[in-house]
């Protein structure tokens, strides 16, 4: 008996990550199931932008196959290569047979057409142009498939555990699929690339000199209040789905619905779950990055004290009313001795509410001290004589 226990044992600490599924991305879980959030889609999962904290999830590691939204991996690694330098918004490309033969949605890319990238990236952006993908995937990669191999690259360095991509446009084929939790860890990581933004917030536009439109598949770039994006997809196996995002009040969120039966489904619960969240959540920032918590004595110094400041703005997630209940700690030694020097550790900010710790933040050197030499000294002596 023993020895099958430690069998067990065995073999739990060698898999059991993953037995559980489960991806540690995210932060703590703060779900609060009531029946007003009754999701009927196969998955889905509301998390916020700043803290990574999750508000809600059904089923969200299941496996599924994400249409469209695949290209919200497309246009990260596009993102990446601008702001590189490796390609530019003007560059302009040429377009491939292989681009101009794809189906779905498209642009109709005829083969040889020349496009900048700038055009290219935004017909991805808002009208899900697949033809615009494999134009830009092989003008960074040289080919479809390295770029594929790039893309599950950097699913693995952002911790994407449920997921393979086979394609960059999302059409259904073997062995390509994502989950709810990967599809929020994408969408978060786009947000950050701040070139995307105004393409993903866009209602309509157009490319070829004005001569071809492009109105944004997700409606609610145009119908709901704070939309910051980011992307739809829709295929037989796929089903409908949507990665919802909204900014209201300094409060960040990502919807992330797959599986709905109808695009109306879809929008109907991304919007449910977003406004749940900001009904019952608020992003309470007390502090920003270089407030200042005190003075510490610096020994050996060639100044007496330095400031002690915040390292980076303090965002925190609470349950909506409940900011007043978040306490501070500061730790600061009494002393600290010379040379000190710009950024470096002098503190502690914690912030707590209930007995539970919300966040621990730096406190650093606002600015260099020096120690002091014997000129210095001899210099201060001088001073007290006179």
């Amino acid at each position: 008996m023993r020895k099958a226990i430690a069998i067990l044992i065995l073999i739990f600490l060698l898999f059991g990550n993953s037995l559980i599924g489960c991806n540690k991305v995210f932060g703590e879980s703060l779900q609060t199931q009531t029946p007003s959030l009754e999701i009927s889609a196969k998955s889905a999962i509301l998390v916020d932008f700043d803290t990574g904290k999750i508000l809600y999830e059904k089923n969200s590691h299941e496996k599924l196959p994400p249409a469209s939204i695949t290209k919200i991996m497309t246009m990260i690694l596009i993102c990446e290569a601008i702001e590189k330098g490796r390609i530019k918004l003007s560059d302009r490309v040429i377009a491939s047979q292989n681009a101009s033969s794809l189906g779905g949605s498209q642009i109709y890319l005829k083969e040889n057409e020349e496009m900048t990238v700038e055009e290219l990236l935004k017909s991805i952006a808002i009208a899900s142009a697949n033809d615009a993908c494999v134009a830009l995937a092989e003008h960074i990669a040289g080919s479809v498939q390295e770029f594929v191999y790039m893309m599950n690259k950097k699913a693995k360095e952002l911790g994407m555990l449920d997921t393979n991509f086979v394609n960059p446009y999302g059409l259904d084929a073997e062995n390509h699929y994502t989950s709810a939790y990967d599809v929020a860890i994408m969408s978060r990581e786009l947000l950050k690339h701040k070139i995307i933004r105004k393409y993903l917030t866009t209602w309509v536009d157009t490319i070829r000199e004005g001569k071809f439109g492009l109105t944004n598949t997700n409606k609610l770039v145009r119908f709901y209040r704070g939309c910051t994006g980011v992307k739809t997809g829709s295929t037989d196996k796929a089903k409908f789905c949507v990665s919802a995002s909204a900014l209201r009040n300094g409060l960040h969120l990502i919807a992330v619905i797959m599986g709905a039966p109808d695009s109306k489904t879809r929008f109907n619960e991304a919007t449910k779950l977003l406004d749940w969240g900001f009904a019952n959540f608020s992003m309470y920032s007390p502090y920003s990055k270089g407030y200042c918590f005190g003075k510490v004595k610096v020994k050996n110094g060639i100044e007496k004290e330095v400031e002690a400041i915040l390292s980076t703005d303090v965002k925190l997630l609470v349950k909506k009313g409940d900011e007043s209940t978040v306490e501070s700690k500061v730790t600061l030694p009494q002393q600290i001795s010379a040379p000190v020097k710009t950024g470096q550790k002098i503190g502690k900010l914690e912030l707590w509410q209930e007995g539970k710790l919300l966040g621990a933040y730096d406190l650093i050197a606002k600015k260099d001290v020096q120690k002091r030499n014997l000129f210095d000294i001899f210099r201060m002596l001088f001073r007290l004589e006179s």
